[in-house]
């Protein structure tokens, strides 16, 4: 079992801005030390049978210039591979296209996972979500890849059970305190705290059915 509180606190949550040819893009940067070593957890985060376990299904060719499909979810191309330090991909989703970046690096006894995501957010809908928009699903994403390694033989649940996870008391309190925990990342990159209040309100809303 992983203690939720515990889990929240272990995430380093960080916002920034990127200069792309595009224009300005929204940079939300995710990260957790897990007690592994950098090839094992290499093996983990890009492998199919391995992602599976924790986050979702995923076909295609996981290689430089290979295009990937996660199940129900975004899908793209992988723009660079340097095993075992890290990969970076396009990730399109609805029509929109934005980027992310993972970094492996040992830390103390373990390897710190580093994900980072940068988008051209639209301003309405920064304004009504924040970074709780994509914050809330990495923190889930950042969950499972926890939950995995603490017990590999379990099973990975099923989209049901997840769903009635968020539902739950457990659920509501993890989205709760991620929400809240990516409304003070947005405060220190200069977010007025009452908007950012709203964001993360809305997040969890959102996130949670609530």
């Amino acid at each position: 079992m992983i203690d939720v509180k515990q889990q929240i606190s272990s995430v380093r949550r960080t916002l920034g801005r990127r200069t792309l040819e595009a224009g300005e893009a929204r940079v939300s940067t995710i990260s957790q030390v897990y007690d592994t070593d950098i090839d094992d957890l290499w093996e983990v985060v890009t492998r199919p049978e391995r992602i599976a376990r924790w986050f979702l299904p995923v076909t295609g060719e996981l290689k430089e210039g290979g295009h990937y499909q996660l199940e129900g979810n975004a899908g793209g191309t992988v723009t660079a591979c340097d095993k075992p330090r890290g990969y970076a991909a396009t990730w399109e989703y609805g029509g929109e296209v934005s980027w992310i970046e993972v970094r492996l690096t040992a830390e103390g006894s373990g390897t710190r996972f580093e994900l980072e995501h940068w988008a051209h957010v639209k301003d309405e809908w920064w304004e009504q979500f924040g970074p709780t928009a994509t914050g809330l699903g990495w923190d889930g994403g950042l969950y499972g890849l926890a939950r995995h390694l603490s017990d590999r033989s379990a099973p990975r649940p099923t989209m049901e059970e997840w769903m009635a996870w968020v539902t739950s008391d457990e659920g509501k309190l993890f989205h709760r305190l991620a929400a809240d925990a990516w409304a003070e990342a947005a405060i220190a990159d200069g977010e007025d705290p009452t908007a950012a209040a709203g964001m993360a309100d809305r997040g969890y809303a959102a996130y949670t059915g609530s």
